[in-house]
């Protein structure tokens, strides 16, 4: 009977994490990271079917941890401002704590064709917790794509919140 290893799947995650941030995306492998955890390279695939599998998995968990926070804000606030504020001060700590994956060459050239997949549920998990400020989903929608974008590219929250301000519930004439 195989041995059962106590939180294994996220053992590996922690494991893959470590190792790029250590020594870059190309050289973590499926059995670099089994041979850390001291299990077989099958056993990695049980889990995962693929490195980018892997490694998407560490993102996941990661953007799970910033939606929960921006949802907890949104729920308790009656004012945009604070919502913005949050969403973008998430985007910047998780473009800052994977900055490494984001530069890396290799990374980018692995994951560029699911951009296009993960933009649009990226934006939209974003507009949502702005919906109840807004008129309409699209107007929640190009907010959530303008933070997205513009914060990522390093503008401050001050310059973007003052655009998106008017945003905010204005009627159409």
């Amino acid at each position: 009977m195989p041995k059962k290893i106590i939180n294994l799947e996220s053992r590996l995650v922690e494991e893959a994490r470590k190792q790029i941030e250590e020594v870059g995306y190309s050289a973590m492998t499926i059995r670099s990271v089994a041979k850390a955890c001291g299990v077989g390279v099958g056993t990695v695939y049980n889990y995962f079917s693929t490195k980018d599998d892997l490694l998407a998995s560490y993102l996941l968990s990661d953007w799970n941890q910033c939606i929960a926070v921006i949802n907890g804000v949104s729920t308790y606030s009656d004012s945009p401002t604070p919502v913005v504020r949050c969403i973008h001060d998430q985007l910047c700590q998780y473009t800052q704590r994977h900055q490494l994956l984001f530069r890396d060459k290799a990374a980018t050239s692995a994951f560029a064709g699911s951009f296009s997949r993960y933009h649009g549920l990226l934006r939209s998990q974003l507009a949502e917790p702005l919906r109840k400020f807004c008129t309409s989903d699209f107007a929640s929608d190009f907010i959530a794509e303008a933070l997205l974008t513009w914060t990522i590219a390093g503008k401050g929250f001050d310059e973007i919140y003052g655009m998106i301000d008017n945003l905010f519930c204005v009627p159409l004439p």
